[in-house]
């Protein structure tokens, strides 16, 4: 199942988002609120999901400045990858467009409890990536 937010217009270059996204450290504020217990280092981060679950994350691929795929680290009840894709304007090259979509590996009983959670977690991802870069 995929599942993808509205991509968005982000100001500022490709290379630039890409080095911000490349670093787990930036990510706990592009986070929805239910996320507590936030660790982490440049290369992987660990939390929780409010009354839910623990996950550890890592970078499983990056390919510099178009693509960043994200996985479980360790034991995770779903499997997915969270992949953002940028793409630079050809007329603006201080403006990025960012789609941030999660491709998961769900049963029909998982896919009715994670789909509003998986799609408020994209689309908080995307928003707040944009909110981040405002002029």
């Amino acid at each position: 199942m995929i599942i993808a937010a509205k991509p968005q217009e982000i100001h500022t270059s490709q290379k630039d988002l890409f080095e911000f996204l490349s670093d787990f450290n930036n990510y706990e504020h592009l986070m929805p609120e239910q996320i507590v217990n936030w660790t982490s280092d440049n290369d992987s981060c660990s939390f929780t999901i409010s009354g839910m679950l623990s996950l550890t994350l890592k970078f499983k691929e990056k390919t510099p400045y178009r693509q960043i795929d994200i996985v479980p680290d360790g034991k995770s009840p779903i499997r997915f990858v969270l992949k953002i894709m940028l793409e630079e304007h050809a007329s603006a090259q201080q403006q990025t467009t960012a789609k941030v979509e999660v491709d998961a590996d769900l049963n029909p009983m998982m896919a009715m409890i994670a789909k509003k959670p998986l799609e408020n977690l994209v689309q908080m991802i995307s928003e707040k990536l944009s909110q981040r870069f405002q002029d």
